[in-house]
């Protein structure tokens, strides 16, 4: 196999390294001798900047979301006609790679990558002109509204109820692990328009203000003490009908709706790959003070996962490849899905045993904290990543019925 850039996307690829270096801000330039996570998380990172209490981080936030909005790389997928970059699949795997490798975030969250091509496909001229371009530019940030308490890998059986009242619907119900609840602007939900029919054909797509009177957005914390999710309440909330995204009771298909986007998951291998470089670089050099006295069984775990690192970027080229011939990962989205997160897992876990006892110090402040405590941090919120966005027991059902053809049951 050639992974190599043609002469088009090597420059393609150079066009995105010097936006990046004359464009991110400074503060979300990696520190020497600071570490950078997996990402930004729903706790932090650019959605968090524009809803802060400091004027610099707001000013922050604004000032990279300008500055990609000019380049129409907030939704590099997009079409061009709706705001969009309208990148080909592997145009979208550069810019990711590139942007994992600057450690930049992201701007726009579900509101690119759900709620826009949503409305794209499905939604009316008016919605589209209303909602779009706030995506666009920053200006608007949206959670979702899908998992309720009984609820979640068997999303279908939800229960929140929305019912017909002349022009509005009122609803009524809970949603939990509602993700970025606390620092969106608009909510965008799957409930129950007809509880007689197949729960399947019985559930409505719709939008709505944050603010709307009746919903409630509580804090979960989680078990890192940090405000990641929510749980939403809605009592009697009311909700005009024009926010019905497509047809009512055909909310299930407008919920899964996307577009032909880049989904390698390679920011998450080249993220995976840094933070194991930071490790390596400080043990050799600050960090000696800090390392283990057993080290070498964590040595050898370190080139595991080095190795492992790499299979994962080989499982990005190759479901990239898939995109690029204009198929559909199926399986093989399963496949990466499972290794990446439990790799995740692993790394965490390698990385905080490599300092021994000072890995349990949790104050990133502390001097006996190596790298700022980032990998205890890490250790702890990797648990749910082999839980969220399909379990790794469903992926695996996954991978056995369609990668390996076995039968059901």
């Amino acid at each position: 196999m050639d992974w190599s850039d043609s002469p088009e996307q090597a420059k393609f690829r150079q066009e995105v390294r010097t936006f990046i270096q004359q464009k991110l801000p400074e503060p979300y330039r990696p520190k020497e001798g600071e570490a950078t996570g997996e990402g930004e998380g729903f706790a932090g990172g650019w959605q968090a900047d524009r809803k802060s209490t400091d004027p610099q981080r707001v000013a922050t936030a604004q000032q990279w979301a300008t500055a990609l909005a000019d380049r129409g790389w907030i939704a590099p997928a997009w079409p061009k006609e709706y705001g969009g970059a309208g990148l080909s699949t592997i145009e979208q795997f550069i810019y990711n790679q590139e942007m994992a490798e600057a450690a930049a975030p992201s701007v726009g969250g579900m509101g690119v990558s759900m709620l826009g091509p949503t409305l794209i496909v499905h939604g009316s001229p008016e919605q589209k002109q209303e909602h779009l371009p706030r995506i666009l530019s920053g200006e608007v940030a949206w959670a979702q509204g899908y998992s309720e308490p009984g609820a979640g890998s068997d999303l279908a059986s939800l229960q929140t109820r929305a019912v017909r009242d002349g022009d509005e619907y009122v609803i009524n119900g809970q949603k939990i692990w509602t993700s970025g609840a606390h620092f969106a602007d608009w909510l965008f939900a799957l409930v129950r328009t007809d509880p007689e029919a197949p729960k399947h054909r019985g559930i409505s797509f719709m939008i709505m203000d944050i603010k709307t009177p009746g919903l409630t957005v509580r804090p979960l914390i989680n078990m890192g003490w940090e405000h990641g999710f929510n749980e939403t309440f809605f009592e009697d909330v009311r909700v005009p009908a024009k926010n019905l995204v497509g047809e009512e009771n055909r909310g299930w298909y407008v919920g899964m709706t996307l577009l032909d986007f880049e989904r390698s998951g390679i920011a998450g291998a080249v993220s995976y790959r840094r933070e194991l470089g930071q490790t390596v670089g400080f043990l050799k050099d600050k960090g000696k003070n800090f390392r283990r006295q057993d080290f070498n069984t964590t040595r050898l775990e370190m080139a595991d996962r080095a190795i492992e690192t790499e299979v994962l970027f080989n499982f990005a080229f190759r479901i990239v490849t898939i995109q690029n011939r204009g198929l559909v990962p199926n399986y093989e989205a399963s496949v990466n899905k499972t290794f990446g997160s439990e790799l995740h897992q692993r790394l965490s876990r390698t990385q905080s045993k490599a300092w021994g006892l000072y890995g349990n110090v949790w104050d990133r402040s502390s001097k006996y904290a190596p790298l700022q405590a980032a990998h205890i941090h890490d250790y702890v919120g990797s648990v749910p990543h082999s839980i969220f966005s399909g379990s790794n027991e469903i992926q695996r059902n996954v991978i056995a019925t369609r990668g390996l053809g076995l039968p059901r049951g």
